[in-house]
């Protein structure tokens, strides 16, 4: 693992423990909870710029980072988001992989059973967003590997993290403020794509390849590379 050195509330500093191979977070205790408006979306970005590659595969029984105890899997809910990670029976922290953590901070929903009809006329498979494994559109609507169902980034709640950090951040005026409107852009072409596949034929290429999740990863962090260029 790398450490990423982060704010977080009240001038705290958060060095956080990640794996790009694996596609993990580390949060020591507590941690998770401090994070800032800024550092979310940074650590958002992080997950976009990897939406794209290979994940390799977690430890089933994988070890504590601090004291080396076994980590014990971990089920929970974020209001109606059901996701997962690993924690340490001593209290020393908990791993998550980068898609619960979206799924954590609400950025993950399913999709609605005429998304599933309309992405089945046009995709036979698609990768899952979680674990990678093929789903074959034909005959389910969701993970037979982890059960994770067919989900898209919600847009909506990415733009309702830039709004907290521009009021954050506003007398720094460290944030674009036309960002906003070019997050909704890239929010239609996420969200208006089974709609309009004979224009975006693209975007089921990136489906196919990199999952749903990543795909909108992909279009919104290109928005928030030009915005900080």
């Amino acid at each position: 693992m790398e450490a990423q050195t982060l704010n977080g509330y009240l001038g705290r500093t958060l060095a956080i423990d990640l794996c790009l191979a694996c596609q993990v977070f580390w949060f020591d205790q507590g941690e998770s909870l401090q994070l800032t408006p800024g550092t979310t979306l940074k650590l958002f970005r992080l997950i976009g710029e990897q939406a794209g590659a290979k994940r390799g595969p977690v430890a089933e029984q994988p070890d504590c980072p601090r004291c080396g105890s076994p980590l014990i899997a971990t089920h929970d809910k974020q209001r109606n988001t059901p996701f997962q990670y690993w924690r340490c029976d001593r209290g020393h922290g908990r791993l998550i992989t980068f898609f619960d953590f979206l799924r954590e901070k609400n950025f993950i929903r399913p999709l609605s059973p005429e998304q599933v009809e309309e992405l089945r006329k046009n995709v036979q498979t698609v990768n899952c967003s979680n674990c990678g494994a093929a789903i074959d559109l034909a005959n389910t609507s969701k993970c037979d590997h982890c059960g994770s169902p067919l989900s898209m980034l919600d847009v909506q709640q990415t733009q309702q993290l830039v709004t907290q950090l521009q009021n954050a951040d506003r007398a720094r005026q460290t944030v674009d403020p036309t960002l906003p409107l070019q997050l909704d852009q890239a929010r239609s072409e996420v969200e208006t794509a089974f709609a309009s596949f004979e224009q975006r034929a693209s975007w089921f290429d990136e489906v196919s390849t990199s999952g749903l999740v990543g795909a909108g990863l992909t279009a919104l962090v290109r928005w928030l590379s030009a915005s900080s260029e």
